[in-house]
């Protein structure tokens, strides 16, 4: 049986899928009941990374760089063939009918945040390793990165990259226009009027005029109808024109983010109500035509100026930030990133990226966040170390694929979604390692501040965390540095206290034996037997014990019905090295090397009355 077959089995079969989309890394099943799924059988198929059971009836199924494939290959299936796959439009208008929080309207506006951008992951990778290969380049003296004036190959590079970043606007329109059961070719090309050269024409030099005056010639720069003023802080230029009596700000949208989507937010509005005015057969013409000679004034006139004013204004904020207390600017990036990648809610903090880029020419927020990238990709390797010690194959296989998707890729979806978020002792573990990053960046830029004056680690472009995008950082040791550190120490505790339980590392132990394998004989004695139910006595009885497992090496796991009936003075007398009450009606017996031995005679003690 192949994989996809596997878990559409898993997942209740056809009858009970209802929907499947998928995002970077993750299938995402709309089941009519998600109470049949069996987690632990989906996570134990050949290929898949783990599973995140949802609210409602939804359901995710980890599988990595491959989930296109598999994808494609689920809807391939002949029990599928009746099956219409639905959008991820589709998908997202019905959970939006459901209330998924206690603030149903915030879960809206975090998706809808997450959802714009969230299908240009791979553009933006694939953009961010071309950047890579050129900072590589530029790291052996092949060519100047930094400088305006080079050959036309090296422009044509450039432009390989810069044009997923430029015309990003008109990306993100058209992602928030589906997102929002909009026509998205509509805002696409509503973003797109305002990065046509016509546009950008107006704020431009039309002529040089030249006149005499006291025997000199003298040069002036005209504008046509163009009043300029120059920002100091951002050394940028800023131009308005008259356009029929109303003085329209020129900006410059490239690589804007903001702007797209307080439009498409606003467009939603107007096109629904366009589409209740116009009767359905007219509506092809009429409600596109209606949309754009209202929405694109609109946002030329002020959306526009108001979503790049509010933009430079966050941006000056963290950049106030950055440059009077670096440290903790260092220290609070990591620390917040890995609550927010889970929500989905690092978008708008990518989106302020993006906008440093513009404003600045660089950014300052991407080199803290490399920290917490590797945190979480050595805890990841700390769980491949043990998985590996432990002949524990399936969690091998889902720490290699993710290990590898971030280290080579800067993606952390895997990792969060196939481990990290399933054992709760990775989280603290891997807050050490951002920490010890963020303190580390922090510090070695006061230390060794750059000669441009410029505070923290910064970076020209928009770039993915990952080995291959290091060069693209100055100061590079220093970026290289503190990712490091964060690695490492992530991964060290890990390693140490392990990131499972000793109930899951006995589970995980279980799991891993051989179905062909011989039955483990434990040979009990008269005086394990006898002890062994002295410990049943003192514990409440027989009828007071209703489970016993040996766990670790020396201890035993037992389950009671009532707490007050432990008698820990009896059990002390009666030889038992230890005791540790670890949860309500659950209990923890230090019974030493010989615990297999006294867990059995427990167990048949309790099965003979």
């Amino acid at each position: 049986m192949s994989t996809a077959s596997e878990i559409v089995a898993a997942v209740g079969g056809p009858a009970n899928i209802r929907s499947l989309t998928h995002c970077a890394t993750r299938l995402r099943f709309e089941l009519n009941d998600a109470s049949t799924v069996d987690q632990a059988q989906v996570e134990s198929i050949k290929g898949v990374m783990g599973a995140v059971p949802q609210a409602g009836d939804r359901f995710q199924v980890i599988i990595g760089g491959a989930v296109s494939t598999v994808f494609q290959e689920i809807n391939s299936l002949p029990e599928m063939a009746d099956r219409q796959p639905m959008s991820d439009a589709d998908v997202k208008a019905a959970a939006r009918s459901k209330a998924r929080g206690k603030v149903a309207w915030l879960d809206a506006f975090f998706e809808y945040l997450s959802d714009s951008f969230r299908p240009l992951l791979g553009v933006l990778l694939g953009a961010s390793l071309i950047l890579a290969a050129a900072a590589v380049l530029d790291a052996f003296g092949v060519f100047d990165f930094q400088s305006d004036s080079k050959a036309a190959p090296w422009v044509f590079l450039d432009a390989m990259w810069r044009g997923v970043f430029y015309f990003l606007p008109i990306a993100v329109a058209y992602n928030a226009a589906k997102k929002l059961d909009v026509d998205p070719w509509l805002g696409a090309v509503i973003m797109g009027s305002l990065m046509t050269p016509e546009f950008v024409r107006l704020g431009s030099k039309i002529y040089t005029e030249t006149t005499k005056g006291s025997g000199m010639f003298t040069e002036a720069l005209r504008y046509l109808e163009t009043t300029c003023t120059k920002n100091v802080t951002l050394d940028k230029e800023f131009c308005t024109v008259d356009i029929f009596g109303l003085p329209l700000q020129l900006n410059d949208y490239g690589g804007q983010v903001f702007v797209p989507l307080l439009m498409v937010a606003l467009l939603a509005v107007v096109y629904r109500v366009l589409k209740r005015i116009f009767p359905e057969n007219v509506q092809m013409v009429f409600v596109p035509f209606f949309a754009m000679i209202i929405m694109i004034p609109i946002t030329a006139f002020l959306l526009g100026p108001v979503g790049v004013w509010a933009g430079n204004a966050i941006g000056g904020g963290l950049a106030w930030l950055n440059h009077h207390a670096p440290i903790i600017f260092a220290i609070i990036i990591p620390l917040v990133y890995p609550f927010l990648v889970p929500l989905g809610l690092h978008w708008p903090l990518n989106a302020l990226m993006l906008l440093n880029l513009d404003n600045l020419g660089y950014d300052f927020i991407q080199g803290p966040m490399g920290t917490w990238n590797f945190a979480c990709f050595g805890a990841t390797a700390g769980v491949l170390f043990l998985s590996i010690r432990d002949r524990d194959a399936a969690m091998k296989q889902t720490a290699t694929g993710a290990l590898a998707a971030g280290l080579f890729g800067g993606i952390s979806e895997p990792s969060l979604y196939g481990i990290h978020l399933r054992y709760k002792r990775i989280y603290p573990r891997m807050l050490v390692g951002c920490l010890v990053g963020g303190v580390t960046i922090g510090t070695l830029s006061m230390l060794f501040p750059s000669p441009d004056g410029i505070s923290g680690v910064t970076t020209g472009a928009f770039a993915f965390t990952s080995l291959f995008t290091i060069p693209v950082f100055k100061p590079m040791w220093v970026y290289a540095v503190s990712i490091a550190a964060a690695f490492i120490v992530a991964m060290v505790l890990v390693i140490i206290s392990d990131y499972r339980t000793p109930e899951q590392k006995a589970a995980a132990r279980r799991a891993a034996e051989p179905a062909g394998a011989e039955p483990r004989v434990i040979v009990v004695s008269d005086v394990e037997t006898n002890q062994a139910r002295q410990w049943v006595a003192a514990l409440g009885g027989e009828g007071n014990v209703t489970s016993v497992e040996p766990i670790a090496e020396t201890r035993i796991r037992v389950e009671v019905v009532d707490d007050s009936l432990v008698d820990r003075e009896a059990l002390s007398r009666a030889g038992l090295v230890g005791l540790v009450q670890v949860g309500d009606r659950t209990w923890h017996l230090v019974a030493g090397l010989e615990a297999a031995q006294f867990a059995e005679g427990m167990r048949r003690r309790l099965a003979s009355v």
